[in-house]
């Protein structure tokens, strides 16, 4: 026989349902219309969105900042203590973004003094298994397939599509709208709107099809493509295809981000593009 439901109500009148054998600390603070499954523990200092649905057996740690209509499945840790020697009890946070949904077993921890945060974006899916490390900043509408690997302080921009069992070393960038294929070991950076693969990491032209769902003009992925082709097939340094692109390419967003990101590089970035043996 089931339990029956709690049913807590704010003073909005609004009802959580929270199961008798879910503990909650009584700092927690837990927004209107969430719900929390049996056997999840959410600690102090917590803050929960409204519309979020908690799932059973889910460790959420001191620190968790969970925005709006979330959805975390069973055996997750969010903002738990981060793996890094250096940490040292300082108060930090781990905030997810609304409309996430982390899937089964996903580790995610909360920042070190260095940065103070981990941050993942609105609207993501991390799959089962993944981890992502202290002081990690994901943007928007990110994916991340099943165990994937995430070191410290990486940084990755929106609509990045990650694949499974890849593994990302610490302090790498991942530029915007980038797809990273499955079971790669990504050591350096790579730029916006690319598809990355291959051992080691390296340019395996653009990400077309994610760009015209994304609703890119056929004029705008032609352009990037053109960059690109300078950057990775002409036998240019980056200094030289930089400057290339500066007086030959007209200004636009695309093209400057694509520029802005090579030169604030501070791993360097992945290899260009690699002939097949």
């Amino acid at each position: 026989m089931q339990h029956p439901l709690h049913l807590m109500k704010d003073k909005h009148n609004n009802t959580n349902m929270i199961q008798p054998l879910a503990y909650i600390h009584p700092g927690a603070k837990i927004a209107r219309n969430v719900v929390i499954e049996p056997f999840t523990t959410i600690s102090n200092n917590v803050e929960i969105g409204s519309g979020t649905w908690i799932g059973p057996n889910v460790t959420i740690m001191e620190g968790a900042r969970i925005g709006k209509n979330c959805k975390i499945f069973s055996g997750a840790v969010i903002s738990g203590i981060p793996q890094d020697l250096k940490f040292e009890g300082e108060e930090t946070t781990c905030y997810i973004g609304d409309n996430t949904t982390i899937r089964e077993c996903v580790t995610i921890s909360r920042g070190t003094k260095a940065a103070g945060t981990t941050r993942v974006g609105k609207n993501c899916l991390i799959m089962a298994y993944a981890h992502v490390a202290h002081d990690c900043i994901l943007g928007d509408n990110v994916i991340l397939a099943n165990s994937v690997g995430m070191s410290g302080h990486c940084e990755v921009g929106n609509f990045v599509v990650i694949g499974g069992l890849t593994g990302i070393h610490q302090f790498v960038k991942l530029g915007s709208h980038a797809m990273i294929a499955g079971g790669s070991l990504v050591r350096k950076d790579v730029p916006p709107f690319v598809i990355a693969g291959k051992e080691p990491v390296s340019y395996m032209g653009i990400n077309s099809v994610g760009l015209r769902r994304r609703g890119f003009s056929p004029e705008t992925i032609n352009e990037i493509q053109n960059i690109y082709r300078f950057l990775f097939q002409k036998n240019l340094n980056i200094t030289q295809a930089l400057n290339y692109i500066e007086v030959q390419v007209s200004a636009s967003k695309e093209r400057d981000e694509i520029i802005e990101f090579i030169r604030s590089s501070s791993r360097g970035l992945m290899r260009g593009f690699q002939m097949k043996e």
